[in-house]
């Protein structure tokens, strides 16, 4: 057992090494998640889904809760909020990674944007000209998401597996890094997770990076295509089984559609 402790604890400390974007990529990345995430619109730069109880802000639709709410999946954006604290990024006054969303009800997010309200044309205004900090918010988390996968498997084989498969999507066979690679485990991991909450499951299954990377097939060559087909699995499982009043499968076209940009 401490020989296995042991070696999560290597591997953690190995790859826990901060991925860091140029500004190039920062743009880049951000311009292409914002374009999964809301077609690149600027009315959905803050929004609130149907069928869900919390808003979803910025590029990465980055979920906000009210204050009280409890949800299954996990709650982002005040981690982006803390990232940008840690950078010094003027904000809003009423805004730090303690705050929670200002609205209790879909009702009264629409009002106040109906309205024009100061918290909700701040809050825009603040996302629109960060975009960039959010991308290298989303890299900071890709940068976490080995190590937090390695700590919750035991089995060393199926460590160096997903270290393996991780590593096939991220770089070139030269090693170098490949920007599609990067912006792929990027954003799939701000859209889906890193796979490793308990909560962010149906009936026992999830759908987040480490279950795709772990369902990839080793024979197909192209590892981006791979990656893609093996996320679409995932999610079509999800949907499967995906309480039916979220009425999911709606999402399904849309979730194929961002997949293929992963390697066409």
């Amino acid at each position: 057992m401490r020989a296995v402790l042991f070696f999560i604890l290597f591997l953690s400390t190995l790859f826990s090494s901060e991925i860091k974007l140029t500004e190039k990529q920062a743009n880049y990345i951000a311009k292409k998640v914002w374009q999964n995430e809301g077609a690149g619109l600027d009315k959905y730069l803050v929004h609130w889904n149907d069928g869900e109880d919390f808003a979803s802000v910025g590029i990465g639709h980055f979920i906000w809760f009210s204050k009280g709410h409890t949800e299954r999946f996990r709650e982002v954006f005040p981690m982006v909020v803390a990232f940008m604290e840690e950078k010094g990024v003027k904000m809003p006054s009423w805004l730090n990674s303690k705050t929670p969303l200002p609205w209790n009800s879909k009702a009264e997010f629409y009002a106040a944007k109906k309205a024009n309200s100061k918290k909700h044309t701040e809050l825009f205004k603040f996302l629109k000209s960060t975009m960039p900090y959010q991308a290298e918010f989303m890299a900071q988390r890709l940068s976490q998401a080995l190590p937090q996968m390695l700590e919750t498997i035991n089995d060393p084989k199926k460590q160096a597996l997903i270290k393996k498969r991780f590593s096939e999507v991220m770089h070139n066979k030269d090693g170098s890094v490949n920007e599609r690679g990067l912006y792929v485990l990027l954003d799939y991991t701000n859209f889906k997770g890193e796979g490793t909450l308990k909560s962010e499951r149906y009936k026992g299954q999830g759908w987040g990076l480490l279950q795709v990377l772990e369902h990839m097939n080793p024979k197909e060559p192209n590892k981006l295509k791979a990656f893609a087909i093996s996320a679409k699995a995932m999610l079509s499982k999800r949907i499967k089984n995906s309480p039916p009043a979220r009425g999911e499968e709606r999402w399904r076209k849309g979730w194929n559609v961002r997949l293929t940009t992963y390697w066409k």
